[in-house]
């Protein structure tokens, strides 16, 4: 990792000395999205009506020796923060990425995401578990996490169009941060590196195959059992069908109260395995069909198995949704029907959803 570290620092500093950079264009995009949301069941949060709040402003670029940059910030109405007293309307996560010939340098503010274990979802709308419940199923980490450095391979240089992408993060910090910003403080409590890798392939027509790997080191004390998650996905299409499936191992960090007791010290702390859990396994699969041009549906089933460290009673997660989608021009018309049992890992608490969205892309 230190080499990697030194590539990619030696790689910024050739570009300052070496070019200088061209006035860029500055675009708006994102969508205008509208929802109705039922939750029923065991927990019955009546009906939501919503206005999605997400718009992104970017920029980009050309350097004098053909090298491209492109930035981006993220606007969230919705997004709120204590240092600024709680005020809305505020730049949520940001990155500026330069593409060179030896590939794309990254610097990313909460974003940048690695993580592979939705990458295969063929849901017309959303996953079951990510359309407005909160189901409490843990997905597999990701770097975007935390503010990180990122290298990827540029395009076309491997076989089977191959690319590999690297991301560090120093610390724990995942502020808004203006330039000459400092550290966050935080090092020293849950550990102060985190690293992520990806890789993704198309070794033939219609396969995609997707792969990636987390882990956190750093100022642990007395660990059991390091935090590390990996995940592996895949996606085929064929005519009018596509298939997804993937597969997610999450392994929580476990710390002992001291060097003399096997007692766990970070069950219910901030940032701990609140969840007093080993492992996390979980296993997603979907199918889409497009029934003409305008017209897709989608099923999708998700499920989640915690095993915990000590003796309890292990419910798993399980959820499922059929949607249907409908594109005319600019308009998306879409409406969800899921069900999502054991919420939260607890038995019985089982949830009926049926959404209904509709979005104007921009």
């Amino acid at each position: 990792m230190k080499n990697i570290m030194k590539i990619i620092i030696a790689l910024f500093t050739s570009v300052s000395l070496i070019s200088s950079v061209s006035a860029g264009e500055l675009t708006v995009t994102g969508n205008a999205k509208a929802t109705y949301n039922i939750l029923s069941g065991d927990i019955n949060q009546g009906k939501g009506i919503g206005v999605a709040n997400e718009f992104d402003l970017g920029a980009s670029g050309e350097l004098d020796n053909g090298w491209t940059w492109n930035y981006q910030v993220q606007f969230d109405p919705g997004n709120t923060a204590a240092s600024t007293g709680g005020s809305n309307g505020q730049a949520d996560d940001s990155r500026l990425t330069i593409s060179t010939d030896y590939g794309t340098l990254g610097i990313f503010v909460s974003e940048g995401g690695l993580d592979t274990d939705n990458a295969a979802s063929q849901s017309v709308y959303g996953r079951p578990t990510d359309i407005g419940l909160a189901s409490g199923m843990v997905d597999g980490p990701a770097i975007d996490s935390f503010n990180n450095l990122q290298y990827h391979t540029p395009a076309g240089i491997l076989p089977y169009d191959m690319t590999v992408k690297a991301a560090y993060a120093s610390g724990q910090n995942n502020g808004m941060n203006s330039h000459n910003a400092r550290g966050s403080g935080l090092e020293n409590e849950f550990g102060n590196v985190a690293q992520q890798f990806q890789v993704t392939a198309a070794p033939i027509d219609g396969l995609k195959l997707f792969a990636d790997y987390y882990e956190e080191k750093g100022a642990y004390t007395h660990v059991i059992q390091q935090f590390e998650a990996g995940s592996v996905a895949g996606t085929y299409s064929t005519g009018a069908f596509s298939f997804g499936l993937s597969r997610t191992l999450t392994a929580p960090l476990i710390q002992a109260a001291d060097a003399a007791t096997n007692t766990i010290a970070n069950a219910t702390a901030a940032g701990g395995n609140a969840g007093s859990a080993r492992t996390y396994t979980s296993t997603k699969g979907s199918v889409a069909f497009n029934v003409n041009d305008a017209l897709s549906v989608s099923f999708e089933r998700e499920e989640s198995e915690r095993k915990q460290y000590a003796r309890a009673a292990e419910f798993d997660i399980s959820a499922q949704a059929v949607q249907a989608a409908y594109t005319m021009g600019g308009m998306t018309v879409a409406l969800s029907y899921g069900q999502t049992d054991n919420v939260g890992y607890a038995d019985g608490i089982d949830v009926e959803q049926t959404l209904l969205a509709v979005t104007m892309a921009f």
